[in-house]
């Protein structure tokens, strides 16, 4: 059958077409304002016909957030903590600079209101006085009771309330999308999801709609856990895909290592903006429980990325003392890089690349490069110096998933995908002393055929919040958030015969120590209802061999072969980077 990935970036939309006859067509055009139109041709690109299933990453959610571009949100709370959302955390937005601040909440002040009720983690300590919710004029309404986790009895009354009254608007409450302890990630996560709901649902139904009159099938939505889900089921609850677009990246890389025989290695995403990098282990990527986007959290399962703001685009500039810096500052799209022609005047990483010999005269959608652009811009600054530091702030990344989770680097292998990554990826497992890099010849649009490769995927969270010796439901797979009793934060530890043991030797290699005679608590458990995705070959290319230093043009993308290095290509067409 024929599969299709279509993945919305905000440079550039990719797509991916696996026919039937296992031919593989991809694509990468512009990203237009309405991403509908450039879904729509991107599938056209690729000549997608009969298409069995269809896949989508999508960055509108993301996009609608970080541009503060959502709904008109208001927040209802128990009496006395309506201003959840403004109280956070009492810790600073950064450690040492007192005069940060942190992002403002999505609800402002005086659309957060009160219902008086209370629930206790034993039960209902104050009836709930529907009489005393007020009038409420908003786009959408997020509902965070205290211990809702607990019995959502009182939550769910108010929401239905809510409903009768607003016919109009969007109501999210907490215990539909993140039932979990700590009320603030819990309120943030609930509200996010609430201000996303009309805007991701406009894009979505205007997409199920014009696909369908194209012939298309309706589109399968990522999930930021790695997973995909229904139409339906992302416009309930858009936070769920607010990172759709890495965690599809995040499988596409598993998926060519497995088939490269590596079970283990780093995912290394380097983009226009920003680089994506995530451990895999046992052929998966690892799944976090929260994370931040936009400087909020989000509680929701997430495939475990860490971020950089250093990508093809990032600005190359000089500090007041004369240091060279790089990001997180990027030139975009319009007028990207300077050597785009397009306007841009200031140097970045990828005039670098250029100026060293590492680029072709014209990248992916037609792009030509200018050289002597490239050269005014760096006028005064070393394009090798700008390239070690922007390194040396990857390679920070890629530590943090690999040496500081105590996994050793030089038994993994390093996956370079993204516009940009194959260029670094060389040194960066040089210094890492990564012996093998594999490079898919789909580099440049590998999320989109992660995206073909995803499966089904349903996510469910039962809180708990007691005495793992007092627990005897645990289902048979699943994951658990377990810590000592009086311990802040969790370790997740999967569900296995004698858990309390796996939970004492994770926490003393995470640590540096067990206490064995101390209480544990279970905090929650996470489990998933998954469909594999589609099985599929690869098809395969001519051999090939290189060695370094060497450019090769891939699909989408340019990978750098450096000295002391050689490549050959795989059954996959993956080009695999030794170090000789």
């Amino acid at each position: 059958m024929a599969i299709l990935g279509v993945d919305v970036g905000g440079t550039f939309t990719d797509a991916v077409l696996l026919t039937d006859e296992n031919e593989l067509r991809t694509a990468k055009i512009p990203t237009a304002r309405r991403q509908e139109e450039s879904v729509l041709a991107a599938a056209a690109e690729v000549g997608a016909a009969q298409v069995e299933r269809f896949a989508h990453g999508t960055t509108v959610a993301t996009n609608a957030l970080l541009e503060r571009k959502g709904a008109r949100t208001a927040f209802v709370g128990t009496e006395g903590f309506e201003h959840l959302l403004h109280l956070r955390r009492q810790n600073r937005a950064e450690l040492y600079r007192l005069c940060a601040e942190h992002p403002a909440p999505l609800v402002p002040l005086e659309r957060c209101f009160a219902v008086r009720e209370r629930v206790g983690p034993d039960g209902m300590i104050a009836p709930l006085e529907l009489d005393s919710l007020p009038e409420i004029d908003a786009e959408a309404v997020a509902v965070c009771l205290l211990f809702s986790f607990r019995d959502p009895e009182h939550e769910r009354a108010v929401a239905d309330e809510l409903r009768r009254r607003l016919p109009n608007a969007r109501v999210v409450a907490s215990h539909e999308v993140s039932p979990e302890f700590r009320e603030y990630e819990r309120a943030s996560t609930t509200a996010t999801d609430a201000y996303l709901g009309p805007i991701v649902a406009r894009y979505l139904d205007a997409l199920g709609q014009r696909v369908a009159a194209e012939g298309l099938p309706e589109p399968l939505v990522m999930r930021s856990s790695g997973g995909v889900a229904s139409l339906a089921e992302a416009v309930a609850h858009p936070a769920v895909a607010l990172v759709s677009g890495p965690a599809a990246g995040t499988v596409g890389a598993a998926f060519l290592a497995r088939r490269a025989g590596f079970e283990n290695a780093i995912s290394f995403d380097m983009g226009g903006t920003s680089t994506d990098v995530s451990l895999i282990v046992g052929g998966r990527a690892g799944l976090a429980a929260e994370r931040e986007v936009g400087g909020l959290p989000l509680r929701l399962p997430t495939v475990d990325l860490h971020t950089v703001g250093a990508g093809g685009g990032s600005i190359v500039w000089l500090d007041s003392g004369g240091a060279i810096r790089v990001g997180p500052e990027s030139a975009g799209a319009d007028p990207g890089p300077a050597c785009y022609g397009r306007g841009g005047t200031r140097a970045t990483i990828t005039d670098a690349n250029l100026l060293l010999g590492r680029l072709p005269a014209t990248l992916a959608a037609g792009i030509e490069l200018d050289a002597e652009a490239a050269a005014r811009a760096f006028d005064g600054i070393d394009p090798d110096d700008a390239i070690e530091v922007v390194n040396a702030e990857m390679l920070r990344a890629l530590r943090v998933v690999s040496v500081e989770r105590g996994h050793d680097p030089r038994e993994l292998a390093l996956v370079a995908f993204g516009g940009a990554g194959p260029l670094h990826a060389c040194a960066l497992a040089d210094e890492l002393e990564i012996g093998t890099v594999l490079v898919p010849a789909a580099a440049g649009v590998l999320s989109a055929l992660g995206l073909v490769a995803s499966e089904e995927r349903h996510d469910h969270v039962l809180p708990y919040v007691r005495p793992l010796a007092e627990v005897d439901d645990l289902p048979a797979e699943g994951q658990a958030d377990l810590r000592y009793a009086g311990q802040s934060f969790e370790l997740t530890v999967s569900i296995q015969p004698g858990l309390a043991e796996a939970f004492h030797r994770e926490h003393e290699e995470r640590y540096g120590y067990a206490d064995r005679a101390r209480e544990l608590e279970l905090v929650a458990v996470r489990t998933a209802e998954t469909t594999p995705g589609p099985e599929f070959d690869l098809p395969p290319d001519d051999p090939f061999h290189v060695h370094g230093p060497a450019t090769v043009e891939l699909d989408g993308a340019t990978c750098f072969v450096a000295p002391g290095w050689v490549g050959d290509r795989d059954g996959d067409s993956t080009l695999v980077l030794t170090k000789t």
